[in-house]
C-alpha cells in the first residue's frame, strides 16, 4: 500500500522540491500552502503523515497541530526554520512525533519520513495482533493515578488526563517493568522503536511534559524518578 503523505508548506518552490522527492521514493503526496487548507483537507482525506511547518499563513503550525491533535493521532513532522530548542520543545509538546530544522537535506528528510511510518508500521502491527497480553491488568491504580492501558487513558485524581500517544507509551514502559532502571537510549529504542543517537532534547521534552501532567510537583517527581547520571524509574507505591 502506498504511503499519503501532506506537505502544509507556504514556500511554493520548498513545497514543490519536498513532493517531488518524495513522489520519487514512492509515496503519493498532496500540498496545501496555509493552516485553513491543511485543517479542511485533513477533515475529508485521510493521511499516513503530515509534514507540517511553523510559520504558516491564516493558522500557525502550532495551532493546526493542537487542533489535529484533538482529532486524530496521525504521524506530524514539524518542519521549522527556527531553531531555537524552546520551538522544538513547543512542537513535542503538544503531540508532534518529530521535527526537522531548515535548511534540511532531502536526504535527512526522507530518512525522518521512512523512520516515521515505520515506527507507525510498527505500532499498528503490535495493536492488530490477538495475542495475550504482557501485562495482565487492563486498568492499574497508581497512586492518584487510573491508568487504563486498553482504552490508552489516565485519569488523575478522577480527572482525565490527556497524554500523547508518545507520552502514553513512556509511562506504559515504567508502569510495566516497576522495578527496571531505563536509560534514555533504552527509553527511545523502546517507545521510538529506532536506534537512539543521542538526541536528549527529544526524551527530556517527553519526560517534562509527562511529569507536568502527572505530579503533583514535576520538580519534585514521585511517579518518574530521575537517576542522575544512569536514567529513570518508576517511583515506589
Amino acid at each position: 500500500m502506498i504511503n499519503r503523505i501532506l506537505i502544509v508548506e507556504d514556500d511554493h518552490y520548498i513545497s514543490e522540491m519536498i513532493k517531488d522527492t518524495l513522489v520519487k521514493h514512492g509515496y503519493a503526496v498532496s500540498t496545501v500552502f496555509d493552516g485553513e487548507e491543511a485543517l479542511q483537507i485533513v477533515e475529508v482525506q485521510n493521511f499516513d503523515l503530515i509534514l507540517l511547518d511553523i510559520m504558516i499563513p491564516k493558522i500557525d503550525g502550532m495551532e493546526c497541530l493542537k487542533i489535529i491533535r484533538t482529532k486524530s493521532m496521525i504521524p506530524i513532522l514539524i518542519m521549522s526554520a527556527k531553531g531555537e530548542d524552546v520551538d522544538k520543545a513547543l512542537g513535542l509538546g503538544f503531540g508532534a512525533d518529530d521535527y526537522i530544522a531548515k535548511p534540511f537535506s532531502m536526504i535527512e528528510l526522507v530518512a525522518r519520513v521512512k523512520a516515521i511510518l515505520r515506527r507507525e508500521k510498527h505500532y499498528m502491527d503490535l495493536t492488530n495482533q490477538v495475542v495475550k497480553p504482557t501485562y495482565q491488568e487492563e486498568t492499574i491504580q497508581l497512586g492518584d493515578l487510573i491508568i487504563d492501558m486498553k482504552n490508552y487513558s489516565v485519569k488523575k485524581c478522577g480527572h482525565d488526563v490527556k497524554l500523547t500517544l508518545k507520552e502514553f507509551n513512556i509511562l506504559k514502559l515504567f508502569i510495566t517493568r516497576p522495578n527496571q532502571v531505563f536509560t534514555k537510549a533504552q527509553v527511545y529504542s523502546l517507545v521510538w522503536q529506532e536506534e537512539y543517537y543521542g538526541d536528549e532534547n527529544v526524551i527530556n521534552v517527553h519526560i517534562r511534559r509527562l511529569r507536568e501532567k502527572i505530579e503533583d510537583n514535576p520538580s519534585n517527581p514521585k511517579y518518574l524518578k530521575t537517576l542522575w547520571g544512569i536514567g529513570y524509574k518508576l517511583g515506589e507505591f
